[in-house]
């Protein structure tokens, strides 16, 4: 209809197709979000292409108001969503390649996966401007592999990389919700290099409050980096991912555990490893948009000068 002004309240269902509708667009914005639409670097069900979308489309059920404890609202923040990067079919390199000329120069990037090889191009990118990173890392498996499958560049090789390049510093680097089978000496491979490692067990045995404060102590004061692998839940509650493990984290315990980390240097995040063609009634994809949500509304008090 001609000059028709739509309501400036519009229903849930009616918000627009960005991350928690965010305007679109801006790359100078303070804070941009980003989809990486790739899982050729998958070892088993493959279908993260689908994620980025995916939790943007769910992300209308956090456009209501504020965070309940932190009673921010990351509307607040300049924020801008940039729509996916370019990727290149099957190339998991050049994809890679691509990715972190395209994270280059963003000023607090929070990328939406997409396979978890999309962190070390994000982690390059971030390393070139920041200095080597402390590392938050929320996942089932270490992805410490020096391949998989043959394959150098794959899902479960990111942090082996990021480690041999000096992307990251290993004694500043925790990883949460570790339970996959592995082999024994690739486990103590990854410990003998000064990161701590959580076991989900350990996270259920030691209580949120307890896990904050470790991840704190580790990570400290410098520039700091939140990759979150959505398999680090247990499968009740993200069943749509390519390689879910039994006996992980509840969705409680993640954002108890995240609205703790106030005071961490975070300079920039990714979540990964959405599979929408195996979810159910869109939860994993929910759980991957609250934590991107709650990551903002972090620095959302930061802005407010709460850290």
């Amino acid at each position: 209809m001609s000059g028709y002004q739509p309501p400036a309240d519009l229903p849930t269902f009616g918000s627009g197709l960005s991350f928690i509708d965010a305007p679109m667009g801006n790359r100078d914005a303070d804070f941009v979000v980003a989809g990486a639409p790739m899982d050729w670097a998958t070892t088993n069900r493959a279908g993260t292409r689908e994620g980025p979308n995916a939790i943007r489309a769910i992300s209308r059920m956090l456009i209501d108001g504020a965070h309940p404890e932190l009673g921010v609202d990351p509307k607040t923040l300049d924020i801008s969503d940039l729509g996916n990067f370019d990727v290149r079919i099957g190339d998991i390199a050049q994809s890679h390649a691509m990715i972190e000329q395209q994270a280059t120069g963003l000023k607090h990037l929070c990328t939406l996966g997409g396979d978890h090889s999309i962190a070390l191009p994000l982690l390059r990118a971030a390393a070139r401007k920041h200095g080597p990173l402390g590392l938050v890392q929320f996942d089932a498996h270490t992805d410490t592999w020096e391949d998989n499958f043959g394959q150098h560049l794959a899902h479960g090789t990111p942090f082996y990389h990021a480690l041999a390049e000096g992307l990251i510093d290993s004694n500043r680097i925790i990883q949460i919700g570790i339970r996959a089978p592995m082999g024994a000496s690739l486990l103590q491979a990854a410990r003998d290099t000064g990161m701590t490692i959580l076991s989900a067990e350990d996270v259920h045995e030691m209580g949120t409050s307890e896990v904050a404060k470790t991840i704190l102590k580790v990570v400290g004061n410098d520039p700091a980096y939140l990759t979150f692998d959505v398999d680090a839940l247990d499968p009740a509650f993200a069943p749509g991912t390519g390689t879910p493990e039994m006996g992980g984290l509840h969705s409680w315990q993640v954002r108890a555990i995240m609205r703790r980390l106030l005071p961490v240097n975070f300079i920039g995040m990714d979540v990964v490893e959405v599979s929408p063609p195996f979810d159910h009634a869109e939860t994993t994809s929910l759980i991957a948009a609250t934590v991107v949500w709650d990551y903002l509304c972090l620095q959302a008090a930061k802005a407010e000068g709460r850290a």
